[in-house]
Formats: C-alpha cells, structure tokens, sequence
C-alpha cells in the first residue's frame, strides 16, 4: 500500500479540497485552484506535445510570476525536472547552466528574452524557447500554448527517488553546482514546514522570496498543501511588500535577513495601515538580533528564524517557540531567535562536530561544523563526483558552517569556515562583530571580513552602510566595539559604502570585499 512521497500528493488534495478558493493573485490576475490547475495541466499537455519526457529538464528565467509558480506542478507531474534559474545572473551564467543541466525547453519571462536570445548559439541542447511573457522572434508564446491545449496530459509513475528539480547554488568563487532534489526530499521539508511554521487555508502569502532560491524553500508547494493564497510580487522592494500587506491582508513571507533590514529601515508613510501580526520566517544567512528587535518591536511582527542550504532540499531547524522565551524581555528574545534553532522533525539529523567528528560540547563557546544525514539531503551535485564526495562523507554531508551548541540544544551559526578571522591565534566570528555594528544608530548593514596583516596575520575590516540621512566616524564605531566586544575582536579599518555587493539570494559577497576598493568599484 505504499505510494511514493511526492509534492504532488499535496497537489492532489488540494484539488479535491480547495478547488473555489482563490489560489494565486498577480497584479490583476486571480486563480481559484481549480482555475491554477487547470493552466498546470493545460501546460503540462502542451509540454508534452512539445517533446518533453520523463527525466527531461525545463529551465525557467523568471521573477514571482503565476506562470513561474504553475511550472512547479506542469515540470514535475509529467515526469520531467524544473531548472529554476536565478535571473539576476549574466547571459554567459545563463548558458552555462543550461548547458550543463542539458535543459531542453527554457521558459523566459520578458525582462529576460533579450539576455536569453543574445546566448541562443550557445546552447545548443535547447530545442524550444518560451515567452512566459513577452513576444519575440523564435519565442512561443506561453498564454497561447495553454490556450491551445486541453487539459488532458498524459500521466506517468512517478517514484519518490526521481528528481523533481535540479537547483544551482550561487557560485560566487566558481561555476555553479547543480544540486539534485528528489520528490522524496521536497516532501518531508513540506511536512516539516507543515509541522513547525503552521500554515493554515487562512494564510495569505506574500512571494519575497524568489521562487528560485531553493524552489522558494518549497513554500511553491507548501501554500497550496493547505489551500493558502500565493500572492506573487516581481522583486523585493519594501515600499511594494508593504502595500501588498495591506491591500492583500497578508499574514506571512519568507525573506533574507538583508530585506528584513530594509523593511526596518522603511519610511514611516510606507508602513502605514501595515497589520500586527505578520509572521516571517527568515534565512540565508545569519540575522542579527538588532533587526529582529526592531521589526517585531516596531511593527509587531513575529520572525522565526529559520536555516538549511540547497543541499538539504533545503530547510533542516528552526528556532522554536517555547514557552519560557516569552519570559524574556525584547532584547533577550530576539537574540535567543537569531539563533539557528533545532532540527525539523522527519527531515533531518542535524550535528556539530569538532575535526575529529566528535559533537560539541553544549556550552555557546566551543565551534564545530554543522554536519547533516537523513532524507533532506541531496541525491548530489549533478555531473560533478568529485564535489559529491567531498560534500558528503561517511554518510553525512558537510555545511562548511561554523557553529555552537548552547545548553539548551539550539544551534548557533557563528559563520562560514572560510570566514572564520584568525587574529594573532584567536578565532573571531564576523557574524557577531557584524551583529554589534548593527546596534550602533547610525549603521544600516555591515559586513566583517579579515585582511593580512604583517604582525597578526589577519586583522577585522568592516564595510559599513549608513541610514540615510546618518553620520558616523571610524573612531565613534571603533570605541562602540571596544565597549561591547573584547578588544581583539574590534576591527582595525572601516570602510563606509554605498552598498554591499550580494547574490541574488542577499548574502554578501565577502570575497568581493577581500579584494579591496577596486574589486568594489567593478560590481
């Protein structure tokens, strides 16, 4: 009586249980769910009749669009993998993933058809191209391919193990990888989302997050698990999140901690008529505590901090609620939730390990590496054995993270190894340097990294963007460290800029900022 675990399961019951509830709302468009999947099955027949079989990949280039949310169900129920590709990146990275993951059809929104058709003898594997919107020479149209087709694909087994998508990490020091997802993997992160976030058919939620960060950490599938509203928004811009809030009635997103910031930081008439309540689970990269405190004070949202990678399909702890948090005060709340949490259930083992494999002791000091096994981890790096294997070894796959264990078993990121400041033989963790800065008035972001030094080997830089309208000087951040970090820690130089090069998923680029002025001046 086995069936397989599968995205489309969630699918299936909502067809049957939420058909004339409203689905999806993009700009002036409204679905119910029997209208959005119907379009999935529409697109699903007309890929068929386009070539595309099981195992076939389908690569898209498109921000928070219905038509992008649609090809998260028309891609898999067919057999075939979605390529969701980060659109912020170059023509040339374009091509470069298409190639490798030997990506069929590409389907292309209009902001992006002339990136797209500047590449076409690049890419040879790919037989049909499609103008999600838009119209160009050689491009499909996507509306007038659904409205040719009837909703009458053919359907086929599918088993959990196969690949339901096949997402490229950021690259930032090389080519991106292709990290392969199984239906298997995206399931159980659903369940866990379903489990931990409590998602509900009330819930009304907001697309921050791109849907190709992760799938958008399978909220593509886990809103419609339960009957949500998608509500679709092109880009993250705050002024755009705050009247979607209100004019939507929207009770949950998913964001970077950098758009948490600029939702902080947001003018006070933009943020008028904004609901208390909000929910907003956060990742990506660590958040500090300061901007949590001021957007749940403030605006009386509550933020969970969530974390995962790519690698692990990919959410694997949260930082739960428990009863004696609300003891706290606001500033001890808020950083006990800029901790990375404890483990979903089902998804995943989740461990922080010494070089010798051994766990951490439970005492917030000692560092380790989170390591991670069970079923949110990758099948692998796809065409790439080699960083598989380094990946993943003894059956656990290595984050590369740096963290702590605090006694009360919840994990802590104290930064990626590769970030880790090694100052006259003391460890120091950037994250926290960069927490502090963010509690000096005048800083909106920063960012810490280390920098040779002739007598210490490395010594802290920071990279400090201002509030508009703010001033500060070096030696006034300096003395603010002095007062709140030990004196090691405090950096030596401080370099004020406009803005923090980072991917498209808000990480800062910090090998960016390793490179000094003239690497700035080229982003």
């Amino acid at each position: 009586m086995e069936t397989p675990l599968s995205p489309l399961d969630f699918a299936r019951r909502a067809r049957r249980l939420y058909a004339d509830r409203d689905a999806v709302i993009d700009g002036g468009r409204r679905f119910t769910y029997r209208e959005f999947f119907s379009r999935c099955d529409r697109w699903s027949s007309a890929l068929q009749k386009l070539g595309v079989k099981p195992g076939d990949r389908v690569a898209t280039i498109a921000p928070n669009t219905h038509a992008h949310l649609e090809a998260f169900y028309a891609v898999p129920q067919i057999g075939a993998v979605i390529v969701p590709i980060n659109f912020r990146l170059t023509a040339a990275d374009f091509a470069y993933i298409l190639n490798h993951s030997g990506a069929r059809i590409v389907c292309v929104h209009a902001d992006y058809l002339g990136a797209v058709d500047s590449i076409r003898d690049q890419v040879p594997g790919v037989e049909q191209f499609i103008a999600f919107s838009g119209q160009g020479a050689g491009w499909i149209d996507y509306e007038a391919a659904l409205a040719e087709s009837a909703a009458d694909f053919a359907h086929v087994e599918i088993a959990e193990t196969d690949l339901v998508a096949l997402n490229y990490t950021s690259g930032t020091t090389a080519n991106p990888k292709g990290v392969m997802v199984t239906h298997r993997n995206t399931a159980l992160n659903i369940m866990g989302h379903l489990m931990h976030t409590h998602v509900t058919a009330a819930d009304r939620y907001l697309w921050v997050l791109p849907m190709f960060h992760a799938n958008g950490w399978c909220f593509v599938w886990a809103i419609t698990a339960v009957g949500g509203r998608h509500v679709c928004i092109p880009k993250a811009d705050p002024r755009v999140i705050f009247e979607n809030i209100v004019r939507e009635g929207i009770t949950l997103f998913c964001a970077a901690p950098t758009v948490l910031i600029s939702i902080a930081n947001a003018p006070g008439e933009w943020r008028a008529g904004a609901p208390r309540g909000v929910r907003v689970f956060t990742a990506g990269a660590p958040p500090a505590a300061a901007t949590i405190e001021r957007v749940e004070g403030e605006l009386g949202w509550e933020i969970t901090h969530i974390y995962g990678l790519t690698e692990v399909s990919p959410i694997v702890t949260i930082n739960e609620v428990r009863p004696e948090h609300a003891q706290l005060d606001g500033a001890a709340r808020a950083a006990l939730k800029a901790r990375q949490g404890v483990e979903y259930l089902a998804n995943a083992e989740v461990r922080v390990v010494d070089d010798q494999g051994r766990e951490v002791a439970k005492d917030g000091t000692t560092m380790g590496e989170i390591i991670i096994r069970g079923n949110a981890v990758m099948r692998g790096y796809y065409r790439d054995p080699e960083a598989t294997a380094k990946a993943i070894r003894d059956g656990w796959f290595y984050t590369g993270d740096a963290a702590v264990v605090h006694a009360d078993g919840y994990l802590e990121i104290r930064d990626r190894w590769k970030d880790i400041i090694i100052s006259g033989g003391e460890n120091i963790s950037s994250v926290e340097v960069e927490a502090t800065l963010l509690r000096h008035p005048a800083v909106q972001e920063s960012a810490v990294v280390g920098l040779p030094h002739e007598k210490w080997g490395e010594t802290p830089r920071a990279f400090i963007v201002l509030k508009a309208g703010a001033a500060t000087t070096s030696e006034s951040l300096r003395q603010f460290c002095r007062e709140h970090l030990a004196h090691f820690k405090v950096p030596h130089d401080f370099d004020f800029i406009a803005e923090l090069p980072k991917t498209a998923t808000g990480k800062v680029q910090k090998y960016v900022l390793r490179g000094g002025r003239a690497n700035l001046a080229r982003q």
